[in-house]
C-alpha cells in the first residue's frame, strides 16, 4: 500500500475533433473559444495548487491549420460502418468554412508542454474508437503512429493513452505497448462501465446517478492483473467531473461525492482518478473553475492531513508499475 494514496487528474483535451459527429458547429463557436481561454487557467490553477495532471490531446490538435491537417493524414484510415463517425470526412467537408480555432491547438498545446508536472498523453490522433465496426487493428495502429511522430517533433515522448469514449479494447494494449504507451486509462469494474460503445439507457442512468449518490466509491489499488505482460499498465478512471448544472442540489451532491472518495482513498492509501474534458468548463466556465478551485482546496486538505500525493499517470507506473 502507497501510504497517503495518489490523486490522478487526466483530462481528454478534444475541441471539435471529440463531438463533431454530435453537435451543430455553430452552435458551438463560444463554447469552444471558452474553452480555448480556460485551457491557461486550468493551467494557471494546477500551478497554484501543486497538481501534477495528464493530457490526453487529440492528435489533430497538434496541426496548425487545414493544409498542415491534409499533409498529416496516417496512410491507413479507419472505415467505420457509420461515416459519421470518421474524423477524415468531416474535416474534408468542413475545412472550405475554416473553423481552424475549433480543430487546431499546437500552441496551447506547447503551453501544457512548458508547464512543470504536466504530462502530455494521447487521445489517438483522430479521436478513434476501438470499438466500432469497420475499423482494424491495421489502422489503429497507424493512428497511433501518426499520434507519435506529430508528438517527437515537439519533443514530447508519448507514455500514456486514454481511448476515446472510454472505447477500451483489450486487444489493442500490445500495440500500444510496441509503441512506446506505458499507461492506459480504464473504465470502472462496474456493470454499467461495461460495453461503452452501445450502453442500453439503463446503465446509462446508473452512470448518471453514480455521479451523485454512494452507489460505490471509486477509489482504488493497483492490483497485478492490472497489468499483463507486454501490455501498459491500466489504471481505472474513478469519476467523470460533470459539468455544473443549473439545479445547485446536483452540484452539491456531485462535490460531496467526490470528496468523500478523496478522502477515503487518501486515509486508505488508495488511487483516485478524476477525469474530465476541457470543454466540459464551455458553459459556465467561472462556475465550472470555482468548483475545481473547491476540489483542489480539498485535495490540499488531505495532502497536509494525510499525505494524499498528486500524480501523472506515468508517475504512477513508476511507483506500480514494476
Amino acid at each position: 500500500m502507497n501510504k497517503g494514496g495518489n490523486f490522478i487528474i487526466s483530462l481528454d483535451f478534444e475541441l471539435l475533433w471529440g463531438v463533431f459527429d454530435k453537435v451543430s458547429i455553430d452552435e458551438k463557436i463560444i463554447y469552444f473559444r471558452n474553452t480555448r481561454k480556460l485551457i491557461p487557467e486550468i493551467l494557471a490553477i494546477f500551478k497554484q495548487y501543486e497538481i501534477h495532471a495528464t493530457w490526453a490531446i487529440v492528435g489533430m490538435l497538434f496541426n496548425t491549420d487545414w493544409k498542415e491537417w491534409q499533409i498529416n493524414t496516417p496512410n491507413v484510415l479507419p472505415n467505420y460502418s457509420n461515416d459519421s463517425l470518421s474524423a477524415y470526412k468531416f474535416g474534408n467537408k468542413i475545412s472550405i468554412k475554416g473553423f481552424e480555432e475549433l480543430c487546431f491547438a499546437k500552441e496551447l498545446i506547447l503551453k501544457i508542454k512548458d508547464q512543470p508536472n504536466q504530462e502530455i498523453a494521447t487521445h489517438t490522433y483522430s479521436h478513434y474508437y476501438c470499438l466500432e465496426e469497420g475499423q482494424t487493428i491495421n489502422s489503429f495502429k497507424a493512428d497511433l503512429e501518426q499520434c507519435i511522430k506529430l508528438a517527437k517533433s515537439l519533443n514530447i515522448e508519448l507514455k500514456s493513452l486514454v481511448f476515446p469514449r472510454n472505447q477500451f479494447n483489450k486487444e489493442y494494449l500490445k500495440i500500444c505497448s510496441e509503441m512506446g504507451i506505458q499507461n492506459v486509462r480504464a473504465n470502472p469494474s462496474n456493470w454499467y462501465w461495461k460495453e461503452v460503445d452501445k450502453s442500453s439507457f439503463r446503465n446509462k442512468l446508473y452512470r448518471t446517478g453514480d455521479a451523485y449518490f454512494g452507489l460505490n466509491d471509486k477509489s482504488y489499488n493497483i492490483e497485478k492483473k492490472d497489468r499483463e505482460e507486454d501490455t501498459p499498465l491500466s489504471q481505472k478512471a474513478s469519476r467523470l467531473l460533470r459539468p455544473y448544472s443549473k439545479y445547485k442540489i446536483l452540484n452539491s451532491l456531485k462535490l460531496s461525492r467526490i470528496k468523500r472518495e478523496m478522502k477515503k482513498a487518501a486515509i486508505n492509501g488508495e488511487i483516485y482518478h478524476l477525469w474530465w474534458h476541457p470543454h466540459n468548463f464551455g458553459n459556465n466556465p467561472e462556475k465550472n473553475l470555482m468548483e475545481l478551485i473547491e476540489i483542489l482546496e480539498y485535495y490540499k486538505y488531505c495532502q497536509m492531513k494525510y499525505d494524499f500525493k498528486s500524480s501523472t499517470m506515468t508517475e504512477i507506473n513508476e511507483l506500480y508499475g514494476s
